[in-house]
């Protein structure tokens, strides 16, 4: 940089080479690091630099050169000793400079071009009485982010600052901006609803099934009530869990669950709103949160709508939902209200809780108090069981030697307490229970098994593995796959529709006689309950075999269990309790104990913590990590005892130097500092700075080496931001990239996975951890999230948010130090007890304890309470609600395979 030369200054302008350093300046936690009152300053006024606008940076182009002028005036009658004006600090380095001269335009002459002068100071001076003095501040961007100058201005004795803020995008992350500025929804009182004029109930409503185990209604005690509501904690929970108030204890926590969902979704109500007509019968009404599940709503619920310019006397409409969209559900109301509904008229619309799904985990605990100790206390059991074993010959190739030992184990027990598969990322749990099973279907012909999942999707892998020829031939007859009614028909892979019951394209549960047939069934954990309700008796299956059981709620694994186990029964659990945990939307009754899994306190018992081979077998060797990948998970949540057995396939990653700093370490951290944005209606959260540069990693990825778009995966925490990456991806034929939440990455792997995080401010920390958001406070999601990749994986986001959390923390560190960081600026390292909260002494996390649960909210992606599941009549009828993407689309086929139908419509198999 040159020096600069002005008959109006007294000396020659130079660079001043000494520069100072400023942190992370987060505008949006502290308001007044960019508001300036000039007049109330001093005699001198100065201007502000590119001024925010709405509360927000200017953008700019990357690229391009962006000025804007600050105008020194002396408002006195003295002349002021202006000593330097100088650019303290900039971020990125040297991005800002000051000139006396106007930045000449890209299609200035080449004469004024290489006229002019700038630099980073400028140095004393006399500004005259009544003297305004114009000097240019001007910014060249070389990358996209938030581009940060500090100013400093020494007049007389005093020192003032101007702080600029300018945020840099390019083509992508413009095509991102919001199309309108964010306007919170009004909430509306929830309006009396005594009287009601009907609505068109779906065609699986309409249709309900009889079924021989009826619900009770399980309506909540006043009293209780009264406790809750005045946020205190029954006093059977303060008593802590025994085997004589285990019943009370989950009901009294399924009440806090439930109350609090009530009051969460009176906060939904609307005022003012208006709905569009869909086609011929339906209305679409647009619900802000939808799409995080902030109202939970699915097929088969219903709300009330009234004119907003109606007294209170007038009777509302009831409107059932017939489909849920993206940000909208599609409702149908009594033809009266469609016949005088226009698209202008505004409604007041509230929302209605459906109890079923709760009532149906009131039942659970109601059985599961009649269980025997082996399942609910094994500890109390007087005598430790021993098994024995039988060798078998493998049906799966390449089974290891923990693989085989579990199996084993599975075939000799004789019933409770359970046998618990342990298995962290990538071990072979699914293949280890696949093996289980299909060992115990070959060698006991009068076996009869069911496989419980946590999601339609786990259910349906299971399947598909179950009737792979590959490892042997489950005769198509003996094995079935249990939907709920309200599961849509096109969600389920037409390959696997021929294993499901069906009529009129809605699924159903067969007959007793039909379900006793069939030697394996294949469920979710909240459908299972169909089989009890159909009449299915305890002790009927040999053995229930219980994967992800780490996701569900002790009353939720108590389902299948409670209502259909038998001392005798085999019950499997295959699991990693460090990973994601159970959804639970009440913080106290996640704190007492709902936010526990069945999983994770079978493991308080000693000869489940001590690993007893009796009771447990944990799988060590990881399959789908690079070395340098699974080092720092396993260090922080397995005690370091994983074992990478990964056959490299990608090695060509680690040698493009162009990408990786460091070619033997594919774990790079990009540091962005960008910004937390919502538009219209929705309240989900979106950075299009970091979506920008995850599009820019894929398209780098896309030159090098044999890499196919369905080897990327992308992991964000907010709805909005998949939305977004989903766009710019789409726009650039890149649409194979999947991209998606935590929750719909468990279980599944890619070659490659980026990690977007999205929060660059500090003040939405604390609301996140509030309400179980974003990726901060759950190190299950941090476990889930980092485990997901095979052999490459970029974390994109701003430094200085993510090392507010100890184990991000670590990450971005343990890349630090392995020279794998680029990008902004890191954040000052603050020396911590790292040791204290994890390390080789002490390697299981502070969250894992009866004492300290883990929070286990699971984000804004989570799905409906329980098995995204939530009911629909007072029966045993389910509804579950698939996680947005979780599903391949299938065509609206009819019958398949080996299937008919009867006169009456009626799906049923042959055989």
């Amino acid at each position: 940089m040159g020096s600069v030369k002005n008959d109006d200054w007294d000396e020659e302008c130079s660079y001043i080479g000494d520069k100072g350093e400023i942190g992370y300046i987060d505008y949006e936690d502290d308001k007044s690091v960019c508001s300036y009152n000039p007049s109330e300053e001093g005699p001198v006024h100065i201007s502000v630099p590119f001024p925010f606008a709405r509360g927000k940076p200017q953008s700019i182009f990357v690229g391009e050169t962006a000025a804007d002028s600050i105008t020194l005036h002396n408002t006195t009658s003295d002349p002021v000793e202006l000593w330097a004006v100088k650019i303290y600090c900039s971020v990125p380095a040297d991005s800002y400079t000051l000139s006396l001269m106007e930045p000449p335009s890209p299609n200035s002459d080449v004469e004024t071009i290489r006229g002019f002068l700038e630099s980073y100071s400028l140095e004393d001076r006399v500004l005259q009485p009544g003297q305004i003095l114009k000097i240019w501040l001007s910014c060249k961007p070389k990358d996209i982010g938030l581009h940060t100058s500090v100013v400093h201005f020494d007049v007389g004795d005093d020192r003032y600052e101007r702080v600029v803020l300018l945020l840099v995008e390019d083509k992508v992350s413009q095509s991102l901006s919001a199309n309108k500025p964010y306007k919170r929804v009004p909430r509306g009182k929830k309006f009396a609803v005594n009287e009601y004029v009907p609505g068109s109930r779906p065609a699986r409503e309409a249709s309900k099934q009889s079924y021989k185990n009826k619900l009770p209604r399980y309506s909540i005690p006043k009293h209780i009530r009264e406790v809750v509501e005045s946020r205190q904690v029954p006093e059977v929970i303060t008593e802590g869990l025994t085997r004589e108030n285990y019943g009370a204890y989950f009901h009294n926590l399924l009440i806090m669950e439930e109350i609090h969902l009530e009051e969460e979704m009176r906060g939904h109500d609307m005022e003012s709103i208006t709905m569009k007509k869909r086609g011929t019968q339906f209305l679409a009404l647009e619900v802000p949160g939808l799409a995080e599940r902030r109202p939970s709503l699915v097929n088969g619920d219903f709300v009330f709508a009234k004119l907003a310019d109606t007294d209170d006397s007038a009777k509302p409409y009831q409107g059932f939902i017939h489909r849920v969209e993206a940000d909208e559900v599609l409702l149908k109301f009594d033809k009266e209200f469609h016949q005088r509904h226009r698209d202008d008229n505004l409604y007041n619309v509230s929302f209605t809780y459906n109890r079923v799904s709760m009532r149906r985990l009131y039942q659970a605990v109601d059985a599961a108090a009649m269980l025997d100790n082996g399942f609910l206390f094994p500890s109390q059991l007087s005598k430790r069981r021993t098994i024995n074993m039988n060798p078998i010959v493998p049906l799966t190739q390449n089974l290891n030697e923990e693989q085989m030992f579990s199996v084993e184990m599975i075939l000799g027990c004789k019933g409770a307490p359970p046998y618990v598969i342990h298995g962290p990322p990538g071990t072979g749990k699914t293949m280890t229970v696949v093996e289980a099973i299909l060992q115990v279907y070959t060698n006991r012909k009068r076996a009869r098994i069911l496989i419980c999942a946590p999601s339609n999707s786990a259910a349906d892998h299971i399947l598909e593995r179950l009737i792979s020829k590959d490892i042997v031939e489950v005769r198509e007859g003996e094995i079935f796959r249990l939907n709920a009614p309200t599961r849509p028909y096109e969600d389920l892979h037409p390959d696997l529709i021929r294993f499901s019951f069906f009529e009129n394209l809605i699924f159903k549960c067969p007959p007793l006689k039909a379900l006793t047939h069939y030697s394996i069934i294949v469920s979710t954990y909240m459908s299972a309950s169909l089989l009890y309700a159909e009449g299915i008796r305890p002790g009927h299956f040999s053995h229930i075999f219980l994967d992800e059981a780490g996701q569900a709620s002790e009353p939720e694994t108590m389902i299948p269990i409670s209502n259909l186990c038998q001392r005798e029964t085999v019950v499997v659990l295959a699991g990693d309790q460090m990973q994601l945990g159970p959804i639970v939307f009440s913080r106290e009754a996640e704190t007492y104990g709902l936010g526990k899994s069945y999983l994770e306190r079978l493991f308080e018992c000693e000869v489940y913590y001590r690993e007893d081979e009796n009771f447990v077998t944990k799988l060590v060797r990881n399959y789908r990590c690079h070395p340098s990948i699974l080092e720092l998970p396993s260090k922080l949540f397995y005690k370091g005892e994983l074992i990478a057995c990964k056959e490299e396939t990608y090695a060509s990653i680690c040698s493009w130097e162009d990408l990786l700093p460091n070619k033997e370490f594919p774990v790079m951290f990009i540091g962005v500092q960008g910004c937390d944005e919502r538009e219209g209606n929705n309240p989900s959260w979106f950075n299009r700075i970091e979506a920008s540069k995850v599009v820019e990693i894929i398209r780098k990825l896309r030159t090098m080496g044999d890499v196919n778009e369905s080897d990327v995966g992308v992991i964000t925490p907010y709805r909005q931001q998949v939305l977004k990456l989903n766009k710019a991806l789409e726009n650039l034929d890149m649409a194979d990239v999947k991209v998606g939440s935590v929750e719909q990455f468990q279980g599944q792997e890619r070659e490659i996975i980026i990690v977007s995080t999205v929060r660059s401010t500090i003040k939405h920390n604390e609301f996140d951890k509030t309400h179980c958001l974003g990726f901060l406070s759950n190190p299950r999601r941090f476990n889930v999230a980092i485990t997901r990749a095979r052999s490459l994986l970029i974390i994109v986001g701003n430094p200085h948010i993510i090392c507010k959390d100890p184990y991000w923390a670590k990450l971005l560190w343990h890349c630090s130090e392995n020279n794998s960081y680029q990008g902004c600026p890191l954040p000052e390292r603050q020396e911590r007890a790292e040791e204290d909260w994890v390390g080789e002494d002490n390697p299981q996390p502070s969250w894992v304890g009866k004492d300290d649960p883990q929070p286990s909210c699971v984000g804004e992606d989570k799905p409906q309470l329980s098995d995204t599941a939530a009911w629909c009549n007072e029966s045993f009828q389910v509804e579950e609600m698939p996680i947005p993407g979780e599903f391949a689309s299938a065509p609206n086929v009819g019958v398949v395979g080996e299937l008919a139908s009867d006169s009456g419509g009626h799906a049923y198999r042959r055989g």
